[in-house]
């Protein structure tokens, strides 16, 4: 399975706001509206970066893509641990861990950002996303 690089994301705009990014790309700044906002977005992430580092600490967080595999999940379970899982990025659960693996395996999972997981992973998790 190719892991994805990126997530869509839907939002809502006012027309005039969405009128002044259509004047931006039309004058060339912007290649698209996509362009402005992905732009916009590191601009704003760029500028608060030191208050995520510190929480990125302070939570413990895994950064990035993160793939718990059922291998991992059944090491965790023959060393007698449960997972406590923080990832602010991608959390990838394999396809082939199932519902009873996962329930056993992870006592919480906390995900900042994209959390990729077969349906009934999530329907089991349930309870324990945070």
């Amino acid at each position: 399975m190719k892991t994805p690089d990126s997530e869509k994301l839907t939002l809502n705009l006012g027309f005039v706001d969405l009128g002044r990014i259509d004047l931006l790309v039309r004058d060339g700044f912007y290649s698209n509206r996509s362009d402005f906002i992905r732009t916009a977005i590191r601009n704003q992430l760029s500028t608060h970066s030191e208050v995520a580092e510190k929480a990125t600490t302070r939570l413990a967080l895994e950064l990035g893509l993160r793939t718990f595999t059922r291998q991992d999940l059944e090491a965790a379970i023959a060393a007698g641990e449960r997972l406590e899982i923080r990832v602010l990025g991608l959390a990838i659960i394999a396809n082939d861990v199932s519902p009873k693996l996962a329930r056993d395996a992870i006592a919480s999972l906390t995900v900042l950002g994209a959390l990729h997981a077969a349906p009934e992973i999530k329907a089991a998790l349930a309870d324990r996303l945070t």
